[in-house]
């Protein structure tokens, strides 16, 4: 009863302190329940991503009042990931979790009959290390989906930890005929032990250069929010969010005279584990089943009621998404339709390549969405379209530092918060962001604060054009080397799409659920969805404009 109450409330009506003491009650309720199979758990005993300090005290990260501070440590305890076991040096694999010795099983249907539509359905996912012996612990990272390529129909499915080397995956039964459990682990739990380490020994694996110019004189030093106190720096701290950023400071030359940002390069050997991170042996590899992976889902009964807990965010049926808690997805086929969707709108759009995917999408769409010039790299922008004859304006520009891209004037570096606090609003305004990509290889409370910064813009926004449209666009896996895991791992980027729900939860925005897109989807999972993928995408961002 306490969660019904607590998930129709909004933070700012209650308060703050008064939310967050809800938040903190509920949490203690769910915490004494982590073997029931129909909750995610939060055990005591789990790993909290610690706090700035722990960080080799070189990762100088914004400050937080008291209130945000508890805010954080609360977000942080119903985030924690299991605890995951130390690991030996030299690397002893035969512990460790294999795909191949691992197993699924469909369990029977809670009652007797048929599978029908609305039911749920359970698989069973048992761990076993290379030697076959069963795990006794949790923390490994695995996905699962239930899909029909035939009927291009695809659902996500939610996986819960036991804590003792069993999992289960949980599926909505949304369509009739066939159907097939697909499991994979992406990553076992003494790879997340080596990915835990990395992001807290190692949070400057990925650095940033600046170039300094001042008469005949250029040089160029390394950026970043977390570097090392080894020589004097530059404070760019942004005097109206507070984000923090540094630059060694150039050898006879001032701070002001810094004129570009660009990725500088990433560390080599970051670890001695490579062996817990191999593609096609034990990262990203599917699991098998121990019997049938196959079910037949047949109409649901008449006068038989439908309940689906922990509902996922929509599903795909014949290729076309199709949303899952009130939100009616229309299809937006044709130009002219996107076209009336849009017509008299202002559509500012913030964030990483992601979402610069989205304005190149419109743009090609619209035959009469005309893309001004402005002279800019087009992987950066700001990038702006219009479509005079419908009063249609579209823009796009990158989120702050940091920004793994080519150089970018320093001029150019802005912050979704400021950028917030200069929209005007109202009807006929349209806001969208995706920012995450970037942030994977930090620590999580940078990506928080960050977070945090966003939601007061919104908040101002919204008060004072409560009309205005928010939509944000969340994070997706993606394929990745050993390398590709150090920086965007999958349980880098799901850590921080909890923290970006948790954190936007109760505001009037709209969510593009992109993490349950991809993953439902039958095509491989990319950085950048493939077309596909996007065009259900856009077809959900232009429902939350027009919604018919």
């Amino acid at each position: 009863m306490l969660h019904h109450i607590f998930l129709s409330l909004a933070w700012k009506e209650v308060g703050l302190k008064t939310y967050l003491a809800m938040l903190h009650l509920l949490l203690c309720v769910y915490v004494g329940k982590i073997n029931t199979t129909y909750i995610i758990p939060y055990p005591r005993d789990a790993i909290v991503t610690q706090p700035v300090d722990i960080h080799h005290n070189f990762c100088k990260l914004k400050p937080l009042s008291s209130e945000e501070t508890l805010e954080e440590q609360l977000l942080l305890e119903s985030i924690a990931w299991p605890e995951t076991p130390s690991l030996p040096s030299p690397l002893f694999m035969n512990s460790s979790s294999d795909p191949a010795h691992s197993t699924f099983t469909i369990l029977p249907r809670k009652r007797e009959g048929q599978w029908q539509i609305g039911d749920k359905l359970e698989a069973l996912i048992k761990i076993h290390d290379l030697m076959g012996r069963p795990k006794k612990y949790g923390g490994d990272v695995l996905l699962a989906r239930l899909h029909n390529p035939t009927l291009g129909a695809g659902v996500a499915g939610q996986v819960v930890d036991h804590l003792n080397g069993s999992y289960s995956a949980l599926f909505s039964l949304l369509w009739e005929g066939s159907t097939q459990v697909e499991v994979t682990l992406v990553h076992p739990s003494e790879a997340v032990t080596e990915l835990r380490r990395v992001n807290i020994e190692e949070p400057d694996r990925i650095y940033f250069k600046s170039q300094f110019r001042s008469s005949l004189l250029t040089r160029t030093t390394t950026c970043n929010v977390c570097l090392r106190p080894t020589q004097p720096v530059c404070n760019y701290t942004d005097l109206r969010t507070g984000e923090p950023w540094f630059c060694y400071k150039p050898a006879n030359m001032s701070c002001d005279t810094r004129i570009s940002n660009y990725n500088g390069g990433y560390k080599a050997s970051l670890t001695t584990m490579e062996k817990l991170f191999q593609s096609g042996v034990n990262m990203k590899v599917s699991i098998p089943a121990s019997g049938p992976a196959n079910v037949t889902v047949f109409p649901k009964q008449k006068g038989k009621n439908t309940n689906l807990t922990s509902e996922p965010s929509g599903y795909y049926y014949q290729g076309v998404w199709r949303a899952l808690g009130g939100t009616t997805v229309h299809q937006f086929n044709t130009s002219s339709a996107i076209t009336q969707c849009l017509k008299g709108k202002q559509v500012y759009m913030y964030g990483d390549s992601t979402m610069r995917q989205w304005f190149e999408y419109l743009n090609a769409s619209l035959p009469d969405l005309k893309e001004f010039n402005l002279h800019n790299h087009k992987s950066i922008g700001p990038l702006m379209a219009l479509d005079y004859a419908n009063n249609i304006l579209v823009r796009y520009r990158t989120h702050g530092p940091p920004l793994r891209t080519v150089s970018v004037p320093s001029m150019e570096l802005h912050y979704i918060a400021n950028e917030l606090d200069n929209v005007v609003g109202g009807s006929n305004t349209v806001v969208v962001f995706g920012i995450w990509a970037h942030f994977d290889n930090f620590p999580i409370g940078f990506y928080i604060r960050r977070l945090m910064s966003i939601r007061s813009a919104v908040v101002r926004l919204l008060s004072r054009a409560p009309g205005t449209v928010v939509v944000i666009r969340t994070g997706n896996p993606k394929p990745y080397t050993i390398l590709g895991a150090f920086v965007n791992s999958d349980w880098y980027t799901f850590q921080r799409l909890k923290a970006l729900k948790a954190i936007f939860k109760g505001l009037n925005v709209h969510l593009v659920d992109a993490w349950e897109m991809v993953l439902a989807h039958h095509l491989p999972h990319s950085m950048h969805p493939q077309p596909p993928i996007i065009k259900n995408m856009i077809n959900v961002l232009l429902s939350y404009i027009f919604p018919l």
